[in-house]
């Protein structure tokens, strides 16, 4: 038996394994939403490292200057070289997790790219879930100066005045069916 055909028999007998406990996994794997800031880990070392990094792309890292331009680094490091994956089972990663493996679904890259802008600096940075039926869109936005950079890992950085021309843009309405919430490493809260 080839390398090949070892890899693929191991894959799928773990991938039976997972589908025979999808339930209990996912069970323990339920976070609550006042859960999610745990996620969300700037000061690991891992991430830290790779802060440092990107901060080293520049001759001397000056937040007030350079965050920016450091902040698009950090997005085309997370979006280029963070594999996109969807496992069959719901199953969080913490930002390490992501670096060490190179992959992640879109909730787990967004969590790492919010993790290495706080640790860049920008302490305010947040994660934007916005959900309207089966529906997720994924922000992850920064407040700098008198700009909101916001940060769409499927659909590029773009400039808004403020958080609520980011939601009128993405359709988040109190009116509606669309939930959305927004968290960091310090805070919850339900936007609509």
């Amino acid at each position: 038996m080839d390398e090949n055909s070892s890899l693929k028999a191991y894959n799928s007998i773990y991938l039976e394994i997972i589908m025979r406990y999808k339930e209990q996994i996912e069970d323990n794997e339920e976070l609550y939403p006042a859960d999610l800031p745990k996620l969300v880990t700037p000061s690991n070392d891992n991430v830290a490292l790779l802060a440092k990094e990107i901060e080293g792309k520049f001759p001397v890292y000056n937040y007030d200057e350079n965050f920016p331009e450091a902040a698009a680094l950090a997005y085309a490091y997370v979006r280029d070289r963070i594999i996109p994956i969807s496992l069959p089972v719901q199953f969080w990663l913490k930002p390490e997790q992501t670096i060490m493996y190179g992959a992640g679904d879109i909730f787990d890259k967004a969590v790492l790219l919010c993790s290495l802008l706080i640790a860049m600096g920008n302490v305010a940075s947040r994660v934007v879930v916005a959900a309207k039926d089966t529906d997720r869109t994924f922000i992850v936005y920064s407040e700098f100066k008198d700009r909101l950079i916001s940060m769409d890992l499927d659909n590029g950085i773009k400039d808004y005045g403020s958080l609520d021309d980011l939601l009128k843009e993405l359709k988040v309405d109190k009116d509606d069916d669309t939930t959305a919430y927004e968290f960091n490493d310090k805070m919850y809260r339900d936007i609509a």
